[in-house]
């Protein structure tokens, strides 16, 4: 990897943790897969509460115990290495029938650089 910084965008990926693709957690795959295409980096968050499309509540309260808690994935790229990278999550969002959002915006990357070397 090399030191990048310029135009780039955010994609955001919405789903539940309990969303499964092949018999591992979705957000998992989501990960593998764009560790595979190269991709910069994948950070995922889990939430402590959210409601979707279905509008049902999940949450971490402590006296309900929750599964199935609201995942958000993050990646930043640039633009041409992010359209075939949306295209597999929605081919996987559709073999694992699970509600999702996906958001994309522009991002100013203001560094880039992997750990360990020094900068020109």
């Amino acid at each position: 990897m090399t030191r990048f910084f310029g135009s780039g965008h955010l994609v955001r990926i919405f789903i539940g943790e309990d969303d499964r693709f092949e018999r591992r957690p979705l957000y998992k795959a989501i990960v593998l897969v764009a560790r595979e295409m190269g991709l910069g980096g994948a950070t995922v968050l889990r939430g402590v509460a959210g409601f979707g499309a279905g509008s049902v509540l999940h949450t971490s309260r402590i006296l309900r115990l929750s599964h199935d808690l609201p995942v958000v994935i993050e990646v930043v790229e640039t633009e041409d290495k992010l359209e075939p990278f949306v295209a597999k999550v929605e081919e996987m969002l559709d073999a694992a029938e699970c509600g999702a959002l996906i958001t994309r915006e522009k991002a100013e990357i203001i560094r880039y650089h992997p750990p360990g070397r020094k900068e020109k």
